[in-house]
């Protein structure tokens, strides 16, 4: 393709993308994505700043993939510093999917303790996903711990899960939040130890069962018996 081409059809599929109804602007990234070019990177990137539509983003993402790896990371790592949430939430949504090792580095605690609650989800699946090795899962559990009883259930199980995708060596910090003065993170601690030991238990049921252990009265142990 000519650089003359190359602009028409950037342009064409600028132009698409800001149509004003959602199948329209699918339709656009749907062939992007089939018929990828080097030039419709930054385009795709620039749209999910500010796509208003779930199934357009996912579409965005999917075409993403389809380019070249090097040059849409290069263009998404700047967005995980962009002061819009959506841009820093996509971009890192997108870099999981692509993978690349790069991202794990570009993940700050900035991210991972983002005050949108879809920026920090998709920064703790993004790292927990990437995470090189033990030592790397082990720190990133430290930082992912100080998270633990935050929001909704659907955001404490999404947490769960990337602790999960650590693994054990997540536990020692898991260990730790379990003694917080915090109920609700020592609950959401012990439920997703309970977790690490048996995957296939409900996160439901363990957090449940979590509140009720800590309600129970301490049993003092001091060393004597009854007669």
């Amino acid at each position: 393709m000519s650089d003359t081409d190359a602009a028409g059809a950037t342009t064409r599929l600028r132009l698409a993308l800001s149509a004003p109804d959602a199948s329209s602007r699918l339709q656009a990234a749907l062939t992007a994505g089939t018929r990828p070019a080097d030039a419709y990177a930054r385009v795709l990137v620039g749209q999910c700043r500010v796509e208003p539509d779930f199934f357009v983003r996912d579409m965005l993402t999917w075409a993403l993939t389809r380019h070249n790896r090097d040059t849409v990371v290069d263009l998404l790592l700047p967005e995980l510093d962009s002061p819009i949430a959506q841009a820093r939430s996509q971009a890192l949504h997108t870099l999981s999917k692509v993978g690349d090792p790069r991202t794990y580095p570009a993940i700050t605690t900035a991210l991972l303790t983002d005050a949108d609650d879809i920026v920090a989800r998709n920064a703790w699946r993004t790292a927990s996903g990437l995470a090189p090795d033990d030592e790397h899962r082990a720190a990133l559990a430290s930082a992912l711990a100080s998270q633990l009883g935050r929001g909704d259930r659907d955001l404490r199980l999404s947490l769960t899960q990337s602790f999960q995708r650590l693994g054990e060596p997540s536990r020692p910090a898991l260990d730790t939040a379990s003694t917080d003065a915090r109920p609700d993170v020592r609950a959401h601690a012990l439920a997703t130890a309970h977790l690490l030991t048996d995957p296939e238990a409900d996160f439901d049921e363990a957090l449940a069962q979590a509140h009720r252990s800590l309600a129970l009265p301490a049993t003092p142990d001091d060393g004597t018996t009854s007669d």
